[in-house]
């Protein structure tokens, strides 16, 4: 049997959390009861819009760590977009977000194991890294 890449544990993973369309939203409710900053970043947030770009961006972080050229692309505007000169993402809120994402896949993927965790972790902690280095 053919191990599974930590890309396609994250993938399945992430798949299991959004067969339940409570997912996205309970990952903002949680990150978004944590500070007043952190509403204030999105109190002007169309979060339709924001929910599909979560998800959109879940996915592109796999394909980052993995090289993929578009999600490196993408990877590189987001980091922009976030950057002290754009939305101001301070570097101390990607631990936040990071909490409140885990709690959540926790919550929400049935096969939640040591092994998930890490996998969403180092995925995660990768594209952190990656924002960070470039506010």
């Amino acid at each position: 049997m053919e191990t599974m890449t930590p890309r396609d544990q994250f993938l399945q993973s992430l798949d299991r959390c959004m067969e339940n369309e409570n997912f996205i939203p309970a990952f903002y409710d949680r990150f978004l009861s944590t500070c007043e900053e952190i509403r204030k970043k999105f109190r002007h947030t169309d979060f339709e819009q924001q929910n599909k770009m979560l998800l959109r961006s879940l996915r592109l972080a796999a394909g980052a760590t993995t090289g993929d050229s578009e999600a490196l692309k993408e990877l590189r505007e987001r980091a922009r977009t976030h950057d002290q000169y754009h939305l101001n993402i301070e570097p101390p809120l990607y631990d936040i977000w990071l909490k409140a994402v885990i709690e959540t896949v926790q919550e929400f993927d049935a096969e939640w194991d040591a092994t998930v965790e890490n996998t969403w972790r180092t995925i995660l902690g990768y594209v952190i890294s990656y924002m960070v280095k470039r506010y």
